[in-house]
């Protein structure tokens, strides 16, 4: 499904910062758009950034899941600073992976921002997860019956003649035993 990302820009609050950018909606079934102004209040200005596919895979089901529990379902906007002044994010992904957004955080050169989940796409994230998910069934590992203690590992080469115990502490010399 296409996603448009939605980012506000706002006067920093710094003089380090002079722009504060959030990724503040996202727009279902969007048309592609390259930063195109959508609203202009004094000095905030929204941009339709960008429209990314949100892809649904059912190995993720799980992610999809705990991300629908949440108290307010949300989607995960991953973005990466750009050179450009007039575009100074490339949007690269729009997931419901909790699970994915978090890996992307890790790496530290990736900004994730939460958005929430309109309720079009909480249903047909919901309605996938349903059609799709299949719980893991636990299965206990059960230990073989080998015995592992009756080898000596670590005794040292067989060849070599030990005149003392290899796990004895050492002494010095003249000290007696």
């Amino acid at each position: 499904m296409p996603v448009g990302v939605v980012l506000q820009r706002k006067q920093g609050v710094t003089r380090w910062a002079k722009w504060a950018w959030k990724a503040v909606a996202v727009i279902p079934g969007a048309a592609q758009a390259d930063w195109m102004v959508l609203r202009e209040i004094g000095d905030t200005v929204e941009f339709h950034a960008a429209t990314r596919p949100l892809e649904l895979h059912g190995a993720e089901c799980e992610a999809y899941m705990a991300g629908l529990a949440a108290k307010v379902p949300a989607l995960y906007v991953v973005m990466r600073r750009s050179d450009d002044a007039q575009r100074p994010f490339d949007v690269l992904l729009v997931t419901a992976s909790p699970f994915e957004a978090q890996d992307y955080t890790d790496n530290g050169e990736d900004i994730v921002e939460k958005v929430t989940m309109p309720d079009g796409i909480i249903g047909w994230v919901r309605d996938f997860t349903d059609r799709f998910f299949e719980e893991e069934v636990f299965i206990k590992r059960r230990r073989d019956k080998q015995r592992t203690d009756r080898v000596e590992n670590g005794i040292g080469d067989k060849r070599i003649a030990q005149l003392t115990d290899v796990y004895r502490a050492p002494q010095r010399k003249g000290s007696a035993v």
